[in-house]
């Protein structure tokens, strides 16, 4: 764990020395709150289910931006050799950068705490659909992480990284929406790979072990994927 534990503090340092993160985080914060608070005002209710409803479509966006550098850049500038030359496993490298990146995700949640303390100010707010929702952005955050990490170790190009990231996150938001192109046969399958759907089940604030256990295994599948890729790499 020590080795991990260094990985993830020089990742996490790495990304606030980069000026890509002040410009995702801002870009983040903007999105987010212009529609929350459009919302709000719109209806009118003291909650937070407009920016919940919309986090997993942003996430597939943001998340891949965040986790694109993590390996490309260190298989296209060879430092990737001389960490492997270091006392380090392929495990501790996939764990140090996953870590890393689900502590910036975090970092960036926190500025949204405002919205709830807003609209507790304003109306009567049900904290356990908060509580509920923020749980279930950390889980989906890390879940995309891992698919980030998994492209990030595919491509020395971290456009391309960013490219199959955000395909494969978009994929896993929406298809839960379209189930009506599928045969019948293929509608349960389908339903349970949407990480929205997943989501929005824990975001009202129902903390279900099927939706935990999706969120683990999609961190796992992505893990692992990478360290295969690493391995196959060396």
């Amino acid at each position: 764990m020590r080795q991990v534990i260094h990985i993830f503090n020089k990742e996490f340092k790495a990304y606030f020395v980069s000026p890509i993160a002040y410009i995702v985080i801002s870009v983040f914060l903007l999105v987010t709150g212009w529609f929350f608070f459009m919302a709000f005002f719109l209806y009118n209710q003291a909650s937070l289910r407009s920016f919940f409803t919309l986090l997993p479509i942003i996430f597939s966006f943001v998340i891949p931006a965040i986790t694109m550098r993590l390996i490309s850049e260190e298989l296209n500038i060879g430092s990737y050799e001389i960490l492997l030359s270091m006392p380090v496993t392929f495990t501790d490298v996939v764990l140090g950068k996953f870590f890393a990146s689900v502590g910036f995700i975090v970092a960036m949640l926190i500025p949204t705490l405002t919205y709830p303390l807003t609209v507790a100010t304003i109306g009567q707010l049900d904290w356990g659909p908060v509580f509920g929702g923020y749980i279930g952005a950390v889980f989906l955050g890390a879940a995309f992480s891992a698919i980030g990490l998994f492209s990030s170790a595919l491509t020395r190009n971290q456009i391309i990284a960013f490219i199959i990231a955000v395909a494969i996150c978009f994929t896993l938001t929406l298809i839960d929406k379209m189930l009506f192109f599928l045969p019948r046969s293929l509608l349960g399958v389908a339903a349970y790979l949407g990480a929205d759907y997943h989501f929005q089940n824990i975001s009202k604030g129902i903390i279900d072990s099927r939706d935990i256990v999706y969120f683990i295994s999609t961190c796992f599948i992505g893990l692992y994927g990478a360290h295969l890729v690493l391995q196959e790499k060396h």
